[in-house]
């Protein structure tokens, strides 16, 4: 499985260190990114608003064994939810094969 999530940047050192308490935690990806909500979330007064929107987000992904992958995901919920808007999305997506890349052994 893979699990992604965008969430905002001052949750990820609190993510980190739930994250790695997680058995079976395969380490993680992390990106800077920006995003918007989308417009019927949010009211835009003016065109400051419009044109100001978006906000620095961090974008993170694992590859995970199915069992973790819904311990991930509600950990992620449970660190990064704020009850604003704003405080990101979390997914999961059935990766079909995948293989570490390691130095192998002479």
């Amino acid at each position: 499985m893979e699990v992604k999530a965008v969430v905002r940047p001052n949750k990820l050192a609190a993510l980190r260190t739930a994250l790695l308490e997680v058995p079976g935690f395969p380490g993680m990806t992390v990106t800077k990114v920006e995003g918007c909500s989308a417009a019927n979330r949010t009211e835009k007064v003016n065109i400051k608003d419009e044109l100001t929107d978006y906000s620095a987000k961090i974008k993170i992904e694992m590859i995970c064994n199915d069992e973790a992958a819904q311990v991930l995901m509600d950990r992620i919920v449970a660190i990064c939810q704020t009850g604003q808007i704003g405080d990101g999305i979390v997914w999961c997506t059935e990766v079909p094969k995948a293989f570490f890349i390691a130095k192998s052994s002479l």
